[in-house]
């Protein structure tokens, strides 16, 4: 009866963690922004784990990880499951947003086979904390080993071989295994990096085991994001408690000593700003103070805002030809990367698309439909990612008669019939103009005496 009883209560306690998840997931749950590192998941899928245990430890590494923010400038996660031999579920690189990595991780099948632990371990310490599996040297390197407590092969070696690269060893295990060998495996404070806690009972353990880890990942220092040419957003990791103090920023142009600073302040709970109607291309001094009793330090960086961004001003159509015409643009910023050189029919046709350097400021477009009205747009392509354009209509000159070859067929006294090559493109309709000359038209006299052409449908640059 003490035993069902037992179950009762970790079926109970199971429920109210997946309810509580539930609503963390649906925005309750702050997100922490202010962590980089790379982070590498290692864990048994060996036959010594039930299935109902594989699923709960899924579940727990999917809800540990749920308020990071997964990318390059972030934390990226990385993911081994132990077996016979290791299996790389995912590289560093893999995922750059939280909602994917979760889909992969709940779809994840148990390998089952033996627990060898150690070659995983030198697998990981091998292949997984290196460039090529997207890992980066200059950030924090942590490794969350979660295990049963059992393992087939040793170790010991690559786990110093690990902490030897700087990675920060922390342990969850779901069995009794070896206190001794896993305390020596667990990086030191051994009772801030190793836990020992039922596979029903995890999230107990959730909210410290992320606060241990953030110990290591989050930024202490004050930075910059999203620079654009008038604003930046700055980021600094959570120095007031509560609702106490607030923290008060100060920033001016670091080139003009004597300009007046610019303030603000925001309460104690934000952990970022952003400053606006800032001036393009300047370098500015920050400096962020928590204002209460506890803290006299602060924090300061630079910041250098972009170029201004602007589209093209001018797009001029020149040296229209039937079948091409040149396109030129200003200005030509030095932050442009590439322009794009968009031209279709009007109305509606199919587009085309041009690539041109971004120190270049004309290019010809060839290939057109004689008579033809064109719209082209050029796009400034900036180094921020940013885009910018400017559109322009565009007309092909029609085609000369002579090129059409235009002849005079059947000629008698009172008539004659005129032939000519079709136009190509859309030709609403053609007009025949034949002016009658001084002399008389004969069958003898067929070239000079009357003109006769085609006259297409007309279009004016604009």
């Amino acid at each position: 009866m003490q035993a069902l009883r037992a179950i009762s209560l970790h079926s109970l306690l199971r429920v109210l963690w997946l309810f509580q998840s539930k609503v963390l997931s649906a925005g309750a749950e702050h997100v922490i922004d202010d962590a980089v590192g790379d982070l590498l998941l290692l864990m048994d899928s060996s036959g010594s784990i039930l299935p109902y245990e594989f699923t709960g430890l899924k579940e727990f590494v999917v809800d540990l990880l749920k308020p990071f923010t997964i990318g390059p400038k972030d934390v990226q996660i990385g993911f081994v499951q132990v077996s016979d031999d290791p299996v790389v579920e995912f590289e560093f690189d893999m995922y750059t947003s939280n909602p994917a990595m979760q889909w992969a991780l709940l779809n994840m099948k148990q390998k089952l086979g033996d627990t060898n632990t150690g070659k995983a371990l030198m697998h990981a310490k091998d292949t997984m904390f290196t460039a090529k599996a997207g890992g980066r040297p200059d950030v924090p390197k942590v490794l969350v080993w979660l295990t049963d407590g059992v393992s087939s092969d040793d170790i010991s070696k690559p786990i110093q071989l690990l902490k030897d690269l700087g990675v920060t060893v922390f342990i969850v295990s779901t069995g009794r295994g070896n206190y001794i060998e896993l305390k020596a495996a667990a990086s030191k404070p051994t009772e801030s990096r190793l836990y020992y806690v039922d596979t029903d009972d995890m999230y107990v353990i959730m909210e410290e085991l992320r606060n241990e880890i953030l110990e290591i990942i989050r930024v202490r220092k004050l930075r910059a994001l999203d620079i654009t040419a008038s604003s930046f957003r700055l980021l600094w990791p959570r120095l007031l408690s509560g609702n106490t103090g607030y923290y008060l920023i100060e920033y001016s142009p670091d080139t003009d000593s004597h300009q007046k600073k610019s303030w603000k302040t925001v309460t104690a709970d934000e952990t970022s700003v952003v400053l606006r109607q800032l001036l393009p291309e300047t370098t500015y001094k920050v400096k962020l103070t928590p204002m209460n009793s506890n803290h006299n330090k602060h924090l300061a960086t630079q910041v250098t805002t972009l170029e201004e961004e602007t589209s093209p001003q001018v797009v001029l159509i020149s040296e229209s030809q039937p079948r091409s015409f040149h396109v030129s643009w200003a200005p030509t910023p030095a932050s442009v990367a590439s322009y794009e050189v968009l031209y279709g029919i009007l109305p509606g046709g199919e587009t085309n698309l041009l690539t041109v350097s971004g120190d270049q400021n004309t290019t010809v477009v060839d290939g057109l439909e004689p008579n033809t009205t064109y719209l082209v747009t050029v796009s400034a392509m900036y180094q921020s990612g940013r885009t910018e354009a400017l559109s322009a209509k565009a007309c092909t000159q029609h085609v000369s008669d002579e090129d059409y070859k235009l002849k005079l067929i059947n000629i008698s006294p009172t008539g004659m019939a005129a032939l000519w090559d079709p136009a190509r493109g859309k030709v609403l309709h053609y007009s025949v103009r034949c002016p009658r000359q001084r002399n008389s038209l004969s069958p003898d006299n067929q070239s000079t005496n009357s003109f006769c052409a085609p006259k297409y449908q007309s279009c004016q640059n604009g």
